[in-house]
């Protein structure tokens, strides 16, 4: 009888803005149990834990990202400002400047690298920061990402 292939682990994770929280308790206790990942998937959120969590997969990386989370505000992510609340009234295509969210990446993404899949795009080459604003761009509040030729969004 031939032996089985060793199967391979992924962790995926959804979107659905306070999961992500979810998702750190998550990556903390598998992390603790010694369960590492073959790969990691993302969208919106989770295409921010995920990129977190594959630049460090220890347990310092994971009480990295926690401490991200014990802090963020509302308004960090979606800062309310009364030109953005007027652009409903005028149509514009979403309501809340990106900056705030783009600020976060930056701050705290422990690496500058690529990424390397997507869900219903693939990106294999560039910046990770435009990759994953477009996998947070909830359609009508946030605005499209350009990535190359494209309208990228949640």
């Amino acid at each position: 009888m031939p032996s089985e292939a060793p199967g391979r682990t992924a962790f995926v994770l959804a979107g659905g803005g306070s999961f992500g929280a979810v998702q750190v308790g998550m990556l903390r206790e598998l992390v603790a149990s010694g369960v590492q990942a073959d790969f990691v998937v993302g969208c919106s959120v989770g295409a921010i834990n995920g990129v977190h969590y594959a630049g460090a997969p220890d347990e310092d990386g994971v009480a990295r990202l926690e401490q991200i989370w014990r802090g963020l505000r509302r308004r960090d992510i979606f800062p309310l400002t009364l030109g953005y609340l007027l652009a409903a009234f005028a149509r514009r295509a979403h309501l809340v400047d990106p900056r705030g969210l783009r600020a976060l990446l930056k701050r705290h993404l422990p690496c500058k690298t690529r990424l390397l899949t997507g869900i219903a795009v693939c990106f294999s080459r560039g910046p990770a920061i435009p990759v994953i604003l477009a996998s947070a761009a909830i359609p009508t509040a946030f605005p499209p990402v350009r990535i190359g030729d494209d309208e990228c969004i949640d």
